[in-house]
């Protein structure tokens, strides 16, 4: 036990005796499922509980499956559509929110953009879709990248906005000493350091729009069936290995997205 500055001794969480085999089986409980999940995708049995050996011929039919690819197709479409997109708008309120001065709205602005991390999703699913009936709007895939583009804003514009107001304004300071203009200033000395999490709210949003079932459950027409909604109707006629396999794909890209943001991220305070 550490003693603080008042002479008493401080208890560390790894002391209390309960604490470390409940933060073990919450652990299990979260991926225990998702590594069986894996582990059955390889399993020869058509069976999906029932291990017969190992096989990749699961796999083999998942990219075989022209629905599956057709549905995978649709679910990079739109996560690259909505990914650009979001994290351009994303870009631009960070600068303006967070070098733009004070202004009076600047607090109800950023308080609007985070709004949708706090409301939950069924809600903007719901409000989506009722838009969209109340315009009139049936676009197909479009109207799926135009709710994935306004779920995906705060996801990019949080790690934005940390990366700039972390930044040092003393290349920018210099460049403008040097009579550079306001856009050469932003193309070779703002953006070039702000890149990193520039790049990191675009794998965050991709990762987010990708993943995303209850709001392209909802705003979804016929033909444009991403991923997991495919995955769903799937699960609904019973769980195979061919599940499994499709499943675990996505998770392989997740993984990867996630591991690529963390790499970014991780030394984001260094300009």
């Amino acid at each position: 036990m550490a003693e603080n500055p008042q002479g008493k001794k401080s208890r560390r969480v790894g002391d209390v005796p309960w604490l470390t085999p409940w933060a073990y089986g919450f652990m299990a409980f979260l991926y225990l499922p998702i590594a069986i999940l894996v582990l059955y995708s390889f399993n020869a049995s058509s069976l999906v509980m029932v291990w017969s050996g190992f096989s990749l011929e699961w796999y083999a039919k998942v990219f075989a499956n022209a629905n599956i690819r057709h549905a995978a197709m649709n679910s990079l479409t739109v996560a690259a559509v909505a990914t650009a997109v979001a994290t351009a708008i994303a870009t631009l309120a960070a600068l303006v929110l967070v070098r733009g001065g004070k202004f009076r709205g600047r607090g109800v602005s950023i308080a609007l953009i985070s709004l949708p991390l706090m409301v939950p999703e069924i809600v903007t699913a719901v409000a989506v879709l009722i838009v969209f009936a109340g315009a009139g709007l049936s676009l197909g895939l479009a109207n799926v990248v135009i709710a994935h583009i306004t779920f995906c804003i705060p996801f990019a514009f949080m790690p934005i906005r940390a990366r700039l107001e972390g930044m040092d304004t003393t290349l920018e300071q210099a460049s403008a000493d040097l009579y550079g203009s306001d856009w050469d200033t932003f193309r070779h000395v703002t953006l070039p350091i702000l890149m990193p999490g520039v790049l990191a709210g675009a794998m965050l949003s991709f990762v987010i729009s990708l993943d995303d079932f209850i709001i392209t459950m909802m705003v979804a027409g016929a033909g444009a069936t991403t991923l997991p909604v495919y995955i769903y109707s799937m699960i609904r006629q019973g769980v195979t290995p061919e599940v499994n396999a499709v499943s675990s794909l996505l998770l392989a890209v997740s993984l990867l997205l996630v591991t690529l943001y963390w790499l970014v991220t991780r030394n984001k305070g260094d300009t």
